[in-house]
Parts: C-alpha cells; structure tokens; sequence
C-alpha cells in the first residue's frame, strides 16, 4: 500500500512536472543546490521517500515497487498525468523501477549514482540490522565519507555536517526498511524495456556506485541512453558539482521541446504583455526569426542554469547599451526589474558601463532607464 510522500513544490504551475529523488539517508532538502537553477523551468517536486524526513514510517522492510508506487500515488493526487524524473542513489533505482514498469507515466529520466544492482545482498542485511540495532548514528561517519572526495570534504567541511545530520536525523526502520528495497533489487535483466529519454550521470571517484560497473551498464543496457561521467566527483555529486548537474539536467529534459521552455521563459522575464503583443504582430515573414529566437535566445541560453537571472540582466543592459541598441534596452530595463534587480542597481550597471562603453552610451541609458521608472510610478 502506497504512502502520502511529504514533498515540496517550486516553480511555475504550468511548467513540465519535474519528480527530485534522492539518496538514501536524505530528505528533499538535499536538493536545495539545483532548486533554483531548475524551477525557473520546470515545476519542482522534491519528495522524502517512505521512511525519511516528513514521510511516513512503516515497517519495513520495503520494496522498491513500494518506493515507486508511492511515487505514482503522487502524481496521481497532484494530478500529474506524466512528469520528467530524475534520481540519485535509491533514489536512482526507483526512477529504473519506474521506467521499466510505468514508462507511460514518465517522460524523460535522468539517473545520476545509480545502479541497476547493489549485492551482495547480505550488505544490506548487515546495515538494516545496525541501523535497527545501534540507530542511523551508527553509520552516518562511513556512508557520508563515501560521499564526497576527500578534496571535497577538507575544503567543505560544512557541507559534509550537515548531510551527515541528515543520515543521523533519517529514522532508524526508515532507513533499514529501504536497506531492504536496495538488497532485492535487480533489474540489469530489464533496462532494455525503458523507452523514456534517460540521461546517466556517474561520478568517476564514486565508491558506492563506480561508473565502470554500474552508470556504464546502464547506459548500455537502456535503448539510446547516454553517459556522463564527472572527474572528481564521488557519490553525492548534485551536491559537490551542482552547476554541471544542473546543466545536464536542464539540457536533457529540454532537449524535445526548446521552443515550449524558450517560451516560458521568454514570457517569465519579458512579461506576457510583451510577448502577447509580439504574437500579434507575428506573421509569415517573421516567423522564422520569432522562431529562431525562442529556440536558440531563450530556449537555449536564458534557460541555462550557469547564471542567475539577475546576472544575465545585468549583462543584457551593458551589452545592449555598449552596442546602442536603444530600441530594446527599455523592454531590458523591464526585464532587470522583473528578474530583481533594484532601480538603484540598474545604475550601478549603467554607471560601470559609462566606464567601459562611453559617457554618451551611458547617458542615453540613464535616460531610458528613467522613463521606464517614470512610467511605472505612474501606472
């Protein structure tokens, strides 16, 4: 029987449904690196699986159908009828489970420090029963080394406190209960059935999850998937390589539909009124442009997840004011404030660009920047 997950949602409420899983030991919070770079184009769930955070507790031991089945359970109360998912770890294996046994309920995967297999199975016996007997305490030191590099670890020593509170903070039956899903679960005989898009991601230090025998397999066992393998990343690389993640992330689950993300986007920082007003005038002779920029300008670029929205603002206005393109800096200048910039950060933009661009260009700046303030005091 399925469980109510707790999860927590982000982004647009009409954007594609994006289902965040993590690793055993964790809750949806380890996710917090990539909650902004991608609910700025997708609607983010990020869930605590049975047994962890906020999740109810049953007694376990559990199955991986039961993982993926309450996974199921929530789309269908959010009334989600297909989402992108992506997973790392147990997290991972029950995004395999869905893919091979719901595929039409998934559109696109991704499955980062994952694999197919984890025996032998007396290992998970063996932490189940000191997870149950001595409490998740017992293991937080030797599951979150595994974690991270020892680079990583040394120059991070935060981060590594605060995952290794989360294993610490996992419920003892919780965490033992999917010790059990991971001991049973075997589907290298069933990759080949997943027909989702799925992207691999693997961390080529990993020592729980090795790419060679595990992100490989995968890869090439599921039809047309592809491999990513990050150097110097161990386990918990979402964490410790968040910008490369987020990119990977983004680009696969965009990659059938540049147009349809370029679109939200586009309409997210230049406001529906102008794009409307841009789809009213679209006609035969300008489609291939309107086209050409929604694809490429804002479903290629705006949607990367390397810079904030407020970075890329700042760098439109010295770019359009460097070149003088006035037509489009006002339009920009709305934009930045969208994207939260303040009225006074604008001119600090403008005046770092009366340095590098002209006095004159940063005059006419100024002086658009001014009318478009003026109009919205005045609206």
């Amino acid at each position: 029987m399925s469980v109510d997950l707790h999860h927590t949602v982000s982004g647009p409420a009409d954007a594609p449904p994006l289902v965040l899983a993590g690793s055993l030991g964790t809750t949806g919070q380890m996710w917090e690196p990539q909650v902004e770079a991608l609910s700025t184009v997708f609607r983010v769930i990020r869930v605590d699986l049975r047994g962890h955070g906020r999740s109810p507790v049953p007694q376990g031991p559990y199955g991986m159908a039961d993982l993926g089945g309450d996974i199921l359970a929530l789309l269908d109360r959010l009334g989600i009828e297909r989402a992108h998912y992506a997973g790392l770890s147990i997290g991972g294996m029950v995004g395999q489970w869905l893919g091979v046994n719901a595929p039409e309920r998934i559109d696109r995967l991704v499955l980062m420090a994952t694999s197919p297999y984890m025996g032998p199975a007396q290992n998970w016996r063996d932490r189940a029963d000191l997870a149950r007997a001595e409490g998740t305490a017992a293991l937080a030191d030797n599951v979150v080394q595994r974690w991270f590099t020892p680079g990583y670890a040394k120059e991070h020593p935060h981060d590594v406190t605060l995952l290794r509170d989360q294993i610490v903070d996992t419920p003892d039956e919780g965490y033992a209960g999917c010790c059990g899903a991971i001991e049973n679960h075997d589907v290298r005989g069933d990759l080949h059935r997943i027909t989702a898009p799925t992207l691999v991601v693997a961390g080529a230090d990993d020592p729980a999850t090795p790419p060679g025998d595990n992100g490989a397999l995968i890869a090439e066992r599921v039809p047309g998937a592809r491999l990513v393998v990050l150097p110097d990343a161990a386990h918990l690389l979402s964490w410790s390589h968040a910008a490369q993640v987020n990119t990977l992330i983004t680009r696969h689950l965009t990659a059938a539909d540049r147009y349809g993300a370029g679109t939200r986007v586009r309409r997210s920082v230049l406001g529906d009124a102008h794009v409307d007003r841009a789809e009213e005038r679209r006609s035969a002779f300008t489609e291939p442009f309107q086209d050409l920029i929604t694809r490429y300008a804002w479903g290629e670029i705006w949607t990367r997840p390397g810079l904030d929205r407020r970075t890329r603002s700042c760098m439109v206005l010295t770019a359009l004011t460097a070149n003088g393109h006035w037509g489009e800096l006002a339009m920009h200048v709305r934009a930045a404030l969208r994207n939260g910039l303040t009225p006074d950060e604008i001119g600090e933009v403008f005046l770092q660009a009366a340095v590098y661009c002209g006095v004159p260009a940063a005059n006419k700046a100024f002086a658009i920047a001014q009318e478009v303030f003026d109009e919205d005091a005045g609206a």
